[in-house]
């Protein structure tokens, strides 16, 4: 470990990849510290509790999300659902990269879903953290449905369930390859995601 990175900074580098990793649950605050190379006073100065922890780092990965490929996804000079082809293509790769790196060869899927899953039915504060991501990508999705149909691209929808359809197909088809720790599933369902649609009540 570098120390020329911040304690709090090497702390929370720690954290997003052990709780992306394995669990929340999994990853003690011992752990934590020994791979920081810090003793737990260093560790409480920065974060009263591994809750304050997790949800620095949901809100890092979130940061990370924005500012990334879903910022190269989302770029307004492509048409709004090549967009969505690009989502998909950006989700495979870096799921493909990241197994590559894992030392025991593993997926890692998606830290915002393995949290829901984990955690949502436990911890209100960080089940509300969580929504608040999904809700934000969502709105992505909406924004694009709705260029789209402004644009003539495809016909009127419902563009808010769409989206928060098209979220769920997503996050489940990362969890399905998670599961068989094959990204290819990816790849191979992610092209789906562009004819989901909900009509709009009459």
């Amino acid at each position: 470990m570098k120390h020329s990175i911040g304690t709090k900074d090497r702390i929370i580098e720690v954290a997003k990849q052990r709780f992306h990793s394995r669990s929340y649950a999994d990853v003690g605050i011992k752990e934590i510290c020994d791979a920081a190379e810090i003793q737990k006073g260093s560790f409480y100065h920065f974060f009263p509790s591994k809750r304050d922890l997790v949800l620095t780092v949901i809100e890092e990965f979130s940061a990370d999300w924005a500012s990334g490929f879903i910022a190269e996804a989302f770029d307004p000079a492509l048409p709004p659902m090549e967009r969505f082809d690009y989502l998909v293509d950006a989700a495979y790769f870096w799921q493909k990269s990241s197994q590559t790196k894992d030392a025991d060869g593993r997926m890692p899927g998606c830290l915002f879903g393995n949290l829901a899953l984990e955690i949502s039915t436990r911890d209100e504060v960080l089940r509300a953290r969580l929504s608040s991501f999904f809700r934000l990508a969502r709105d992505r999705f909406r924004e694009t449905l709705e260029e789209a149909v402004s644009r003539g691209d495809i016909p009127p929808l419902d563009t808010t369930n769409t989206a928060e359809a098209m979220l769920a197909y997503l996050e489940g088809v990362i969890l399905l390859a998670k599961n068989q720790n094959d990204p290819e599933l990816i790849y191979r369902l992610g092209p789906a995601l562009k004819s989901l649609r909900i009509e709009l009540k009459q």
